[in-house]
């Protein structure tokens, strides 16, 4: 199955993505979400899905995408004390955003050590914001990753939302055109965890703006 990649977009259209908030309220900028392409296998499937979700999520009216694929962040392996070119361009990425979505396989009950690694070279770029999850894997459908992943992000000190979009097994769910096979669900979904994330989004922009976050 050829993979869709996903690419940088900013919605140019109002649609039925979600079904409360999917209009920025008169005078305030949209929230920019960073969808974080998590794993960087060769032959992975989370460009395909990442790329469904950014569709997904450009088509309401309150939001501006950022596709962040870990695959061409360039990222070190081991963390070191000084942060090299890459890590400083992704560290604004992340800090110019509202809010996150993270797209993630399921390796071995837990998430792939790449987007580990990006989570652990930021701190103070994920600080009280929301995030999001999409994941794939085989009967669980990624869900043991997320599990793992709201444990982690808690220590950074954001909120994760309730909802989540899963797919159980994976590439068998998606057409050769990149589109799930039966879109009902999975849009359904997506529309419910973007509509947590918006409202997260625009209070905890707003808390920020009135006073400082005790850490």
């Amino acid at each position: 199955m050829a993979s869709k990649e996903p690419t940088v977009t900013t919605p140019d259209r109002e649609a039925a993505a979600g079904t409360m908030d999917d209009e920025t309220p008169k005078g305030e900028r949209s929230l920019r979400l960073a969808i974080i392409v998590g794993s960087t296998r060769q032959g992975r499937f989370a460009p395909t899905v990442a790329a469904w979700f950014a569709d997904r999520a450009q088509q309401r009216g309150d939001l501006t995408i950022d596709v962040i694929d870990l695959a061409g962040s360039g990222l070190p392996d081991v963390l070191g004390s000084t942060p090299v070119p890459e890590v400083a361009a992704m560290s604004a990425r992340l800090s110019a955003a509202d809010a996150f979505v993270v797209v993630t396989p399921e390796y071995n009950h837990s998430f792939p050590a790449a987007l580990k690694n990006a989570i652990d070279w930021h701190y103070s770029e994920w600080r009280t914001k929301p995030v999001g999850f999409v994941s794939y894997g085989g009967a669980s459908g990624g869900l043991r990753a997320v599990e793992q992943l709201r444990q982690v992000f808690a220590e950074l000190h954001t909120v994760t939302v309730r909802d989540t979009v899963s797919f159980h097994g994976g590439a068998r769910q998606f057409g050769s055109d990149g589109v799930p096979l039966e879109p009902a669900r999975p849009n359904a979904a997506a529309g419910r965890m973007l509509d947590q994330l918006a409202w997260w989004a625009r209070a905890l922009r707003e808390a920020r703006t009135a006073r400082p976050y005790a850490a």
